[in-house]
């Protein structure tokens, strides 16, 4: 059964850590009011960052209503 595809999918893959490696994002997620998905993406691309390797961030998904009319 496969996930309905959206404008902004992200692509999904296993991540295997080490208990106390998930424990210390947990808790630095918790801090920054993230969520431990959030927090790792937020690592990986602030690691990226500094080789030099610049990711541009997704647009935010549209929030509210849409206008009438549409």
């Amino acid at each position: 059964m496969a996930d309905k595809p959206t404008k902004q999918a992200k692509k999904a893959f296993a991540l295997r850590l080490d208990p106390a490696l998930h424990s210390a994002l947990e808790r630095a997620a918790a801090a920054e009011l993230r969520s431990v998905n959030a927090q790792i993406e937020m690592l990986l691309r602030e690691a990226l960052a500094k080789r030099g390797i610049d990711v541009p961030k997704p647009k935010p998904p549209q929030r509210g209503r849409p206008p009438k009319g549409s």
